[in-house]
């Protein structure tokens, strides 16, 4: 998923999409323990993009404390 499609998202979609992520990057760590898979780098794209959504939720957080200061 890229950056730009993240920040459009609203905060509940992202979390939301967040638990999906883990999800399914837990299934293909299963998966791949279990027999090797073909492609062992969607594991790397699954990281990054929990990692950049983790970021915009971060800094959605941030910004609402300086706002209300």
């Amino acid at each position: 998923m890229k950056q730009e499609v993240i920040t459009e998202l609203s905060t509940q979609e992202l979390k939301e999409r967040l638990d999906e992520e883990r999800t399914q990057l837990s299934k293909l760590k299963m998966n791949h323990a279990v027999s090797p898979l073909e492609n062992p780098n969607v594991i790397a794209q699954f990281r990054k993009t929990i990692a950049r959504i983790l970021t915009e939720l971060r800094k959605r957080e941030l910004d609402e404390i300086i706002t209300k200061a």
